[in-house]
């Protein structure tokens, strides 16, 4: 049983989760209505994470106005939360609804076969329809790479809604490559979300947005290791759902030098956030990390 004091948030969550599920059933359009209004309460009440979003926008876009960044990074706030509702009928409507309102554009063939691959899927506000999306067309069985949310009941629901369509076979950060280069040598995909800052032990650092940018080098890491061609998945949140493209697999990559890799994935990444600059992750502290002597950012 669980001591008394735990019962207050044991009982938010499972309401939460409760919520989820019943607005699985409510029109889309109602559902991102109500997203919009949570991002624009979310944007004015949370103010530490709205000046993590203003000093990224004022650092990779200069050279707009503060007007036009207050712009983006208001529609942040609200494209975040409306993907975060979307995940109601991602991972709770019948399946018939998903298939409708997910599509894949692109080139699909890179789907097909047994190829080792690597799906770089960098974080977009719509990369759990991504995962959705991807799994219902491709049969074969695939893996990513799992942190555990701090919250049981949350990560709970989290897996399995991820785990939903498919075979997602979930490894753990502290397992290490072995398993996971096993996994993609035999045909599984793996899908990746490297654009992150792990830390000045596990990062290098890369220009972004003209910006040196502690960044995981492991995109070229698990391609090398697995022999395996990279396929980036872009998902774009869309009035009647989202739109997910899939790229052509990259030429020459990976190379020899893992820090050029990793350089060369963060300009593609660049180039791809030009197109849907408010539906990127900002609310990340993605220049966390500095080089020795810089001041932080935030």
């Amino acid at each position: 049983m669980r001591p008394p004091r735990q019962w207050p948030g044991w009982l938010a969550t499972q309401a939460g989760i409760g919520l989820m599920k019943a607005l699985a059933f409510l029109p889309l359009a109602v559902i991102r209505t109500l997203g919009a209004g949570l991002g624009r309460v979310l944007y004015v009440l949370i103010g530490a994470r709205r000046r993590v979003v203003h000093a990224n926008f004022q650092a990779c876009f200069p050279e707009l106005s503060t007007a036009e960044r207050d712009k983006l990074a208001l529609q942040t706030f609200v494209y975040f939360s409306q993907a975060w509702l979307d995940r109601a009928w991602l991972w709770h409507a019948p399946k018939a609804w998903v298939q409708r309102r997910v599509r894949l554009t692109g080139a699909l063939h890179e789907l097909q076969g047994s190829e080792p691959t690597v799906m770089f899927l960098p974080h977009f506000v719509g990369l759990d329809a991504a995962w959705a999306g991807v799994a219902l067309a491709m049969p074969r069985a695939s893996t990513t790479i799992y942190t555990d949310q701090s919250n049981k009941l949350v990560d709970k629901w989290i897996l399995r809604g991820r785990q939903r369509f498919g075979h997602l076979r979930l490894f753990g950060r502290i397992e290490g490559v072995k398993s996971i280069v096993a996994a993609l040598r035999e045909g599984q995909p793996l899908y990746l979300l490297p654009d992150m800052d792990f830390g000045p032990n596990e990062s290098v650092f890369v220009p972004f947005f003209g910006i040196q940018t502690a960044t995981v080098p492991s995109l070229s890491r698990f391609a090398r290791l697995g022999r395996a061609k990279v396929v980036p998945l872009l998902p774009r949140l869309s009035p009647d759902g989202y739109e997910v493209q899939v790229m052509p697999a990259w030429r020459d990559f990976p190379s020899s030098d893992a820090v050029a890799d990793t350089a060369r994935m963060n300009a593609r990444l660049q180039d791809y956030i030009a197109t849907m600059p408010a539906q990127y992750y900002w609310v990340h502290k993605r220049f966390k990390t500095r080089p020795e002597g810089e001041a932080s950012l935030y």
